[in-house]
């Protein structure tokens, strides 16, 4: 069984094939951060605009690949959201279409769930239940998965994600997009609690995140300061990382004790933060569970988890068939 996956809920143009038996085995991105570099940000209609022309080089990729057979596919998944919606419209017209041409199914997969469930595509899989703690560009959410499909929200940001933060204050600090990596590079040159920013939220029992205050203390200190040399920025980068990974460690942690679950998965963008994995191991440990990541290639947005979760999907009969309209030749379409 063989699932082709597209991946357009953003800036990354993503195709991958997964084979029930092989698993991966064709998975590119192109990526779009050299274009919204300059705007410190995703545009939403360049995004879209450069994923009609992605997504057919991507598939060209693949009809070049001999050791491919288009035919023996058997469903095309796609993301149908959550996302950008002039993304998502490029990606679903293009699955539709193709296995609609191919005469298959199409499978439909939430991008959020995906991106939770490709944790199973490691050596290690978590069994059910477990606290997901989804951290990414636009979400910032802690799960109860009690098993494959039925999902809890716990806890969600109220404002900003952790990811968008992230980006706000690379822009801020004059760094380059995105925001998220460019910090973990340079607060390694940071001297530790130079400068101390706040904890939102850890007084407050609940599994919910609020980044707004976070992002505003920041930058308005940022703003204090007329020249951004090398060490300010890099001290600035290394109190901002400590503080915002103290808030998720401290609520992942909260949503362990809350549900007196011992097994906790953490997946999307920001879960690529050293940082933030050293913290939530040694929290982990210390309360005798253990700690799930999605391997880091497949922690930003890719067509991989799509076609995973679409064959998973697909094993489980959720598709959407595509009957081809046989045209009567002697129906006359106008008078």
């Amino acid at each position: 069984m063989k699932i082709l996956g597209i991946e357009t809920s953003c800036d990354d143009t993503g195709i991958a094939i997964y084979d029930a038996k092989d698993g991966l085995i064709f998975n590119k991105t192109l990526h779009q951060s050299l274009i919204h570099n300059k705007y410190g940000g995703i545009v939403p209609e360049i995004a879209a605009r450069e994923h009609t022309l992605n997504i057919v080089n991507l598939t060209n990729k693949i009809l070049q690949n001999r050791e491919i057979n288009f035919k023996k596919i058997d469903a095309v998944a796609y993301t149908y959201g959550p996302g950008l919606i002039g993304s998502l419209l490029v990606g679903a017209t293009f699955g539709a279409s193709l296995a609609y041409s191919l005469n298959i199914p199409s499978v439909l997969v939430n991008h959020m769930e995906a991106h939770l469930i490709s944790v199973m595509m490691g050596r290690e899989c978590p069994i059910f239940p477990f606290i997901g703690m989804l951290v990414s560009g636009k979400h910032t959410e802690l799960i109860y998965a009690h098993k494959f499909g039925k999902y809890s929200i716990l806890g969600k940001s109220l404002d900003d994600s952790a990811g968008e933060v992230f980006d706000k204050i690379a822009k801020n600090l004059h760094l380059n997009y995105p925001g998220g990596p460019e910090i973990s590079k340079i607060s390694k040159f940071g001297v530790s609690r130079k400068y101390i920013f706040p904890r939102p939220m850890l007084n407050e029992f609940n599994l919910n995140f609020s980044f707004s205050g976070l992002k505003t203390s920041v930058i308005n200190f940022i703003n204090q300061r007329s020249i951004l040399d090398f060490q300010f920025v890099a001290d600035v980068s290394n109190a901002f990382e400590e503080s915002i990974t103290d808030v998720l460690v401290f609520k992942a942690k909260l949503a362990l004790k809350k549900t007196k679950l011992v097994r906790l998965v953490v997946a999307g963008g920001v879960s690529v933060n050293n940082l933030l994995r050293k913290k939530l191991k040694k929290m982990v440990s210390s309360c005798y569970g253990k700690v799930f990541f999605v391997n880091p290639k497949f922690c930003t947005d890719n067509a991989a988890m799509i076609a995973y979760l679409g064959m998973l999907n697909f094993q489980l009969n959720k598709v959407y068939s595509h009957r081809k309209i046989k045209v009567n030749p002697k129906l006359k379409i106008y008078n």
